[in-house]
């Protein structure tokens, strides 16, 4: 699970999330779009096969049927709803 809060708020506490984000990522944001994070060094230097990348054109179509399916844990239904109305946060 991923906390998030704004700028205001990290400025305001830094050590609390700098705690926080040594148990779960902290999301933080400004004028209500995500910006940066705070991680965990320990999470910072997993191993860079967790962090891969790949083009949606190397994908199987079984590899694709399944993000497709995919949705977000209960907690972000925001950003599934998003999807659907095509609202992202990059615009």
């Amino acid at each position: 699970m991923t906390s998030t809060v704004t700028a205001a708020a990290v400025s305001k506490n830094f050590g609390v999330y700098q705690d926080a984000a040594a148990r779960e990522p902290v999301i933080i944001t400004k004028n209500g779009r995500p910006r940066t994070m705070l991680l965990a060094y320990e999470d910072y230097l997993r191993p860079r096969r967790d962090r891969r990348v790949e083009e949606t054109a190397e994908l199987s179509d079984d590899d694709l049927a399944a993000v497709q399916r995919a949705e977000m844990e209960p907690g972000l239904d925001r950003l599934n709803a998003e999807l659907l109305t095509g609202k992202h946060a990059a615009d």
